[in-house]
């Protein structure tokens, strides 16, 4: 039996990473530019991402041009364009990372364009959650919009207006719930009752697409109880 299982999980990586496509809780995902896999932690089945560096190798001299990139699991057959996204995520650090500045980077992507050419994406990075330095905590929380407004450009030209701290660490389950609305989306971490982060004005060119479970380098990324809710 033990053998069956092994089997079975080692198949279902295969048809993960080279089928490009995933079904899960009676829904189907496109995998791009990472590595999936459906597996078991701590007693429950969750989705398993890490970021595909052979798919789409990063530059750590460039480390700006290869990095937020669309790399995630992808869901398929909807279009998002106002709603709620809601997502359980958990973080570990790979050892040994390809990345030595590696912060457990995980969150979400939407409006994602259908030939994901363009996309917003709200994530965070939850070892700087636990930095001992108030400037690392201030990066906790990420917005960027790609192509053309990733972290260094926000980070030059927004004053902090795209990052912020939030109590997060990694190995450690935590809720996010994206709420979108025309131009603004919220954050909200750990059923808060507040935001914990607001995008006032988002930067992307697309108004509704796809969304996505998105992780990047030196990440393993655990997902469970994805919801999506279509306001309009």
């Amino acid at each position: 039996m033990k053998i069956y299982i092994f089997l079975f999980l080692l198949n279902m990586y295969a048809l993960c990473v080279f089928g490009q496509t995933l079904k899960w809780n009676s829904q189907e995902f496109e995998l791009c530019n990472v590595k999936a896999a459906l597996v078991h932690l701590n007693g429950e089945q969750v989705l398993k991402v890490e970021r595909d560096l052979q798919a789409l190798p990063f530059d750590v001299k460039n480390l700006a041009a290869t990095v937020d990139e669309p790399t995630y699991v992808k869901l398929k057959n909807v279009n998002f364009t106002n709603g709620i996204i809601e997502v359980k995520v958990l973080s570990q650090i790979q050892n040994p990372s390809p990345f030595e500045g590696a912060q457990g980077f995980i969150g979400l992507a939407f409006r994602i364009s259908e030939k994901d050419s363009a996309f917003e994406s709200i994530y965070l990075r939850p070892k700087a959650g636990r930095s001992e330095s108030q400037f690392g905590r201030n990066h906790t929380v990420q917005y960027y919009a790609y192509p053309n407004y990733k972290f260094d450009r926000l980070r030059r030209e927004g004053n902090g207006e795209y990052e912020t701290y939030a109590d997060v660490g990694l190995n450690e389950w935590i809720t996010l719930r994206i709420e979108v609305k025309g131009e603004k989306a919220e954050l909200y971490i750990n059923n808060q009752k507040y935001a914990s982060f607001i995008v006032d004005k988002l930067k992307g060119s697309t108004t509704n697409g796809a969304i996505a479970m998105w992780v990047d380098i030196g990440t393993i990324g655990y997902f469970k109880d994805l919801k999506v809710t279509k306001l309009y």
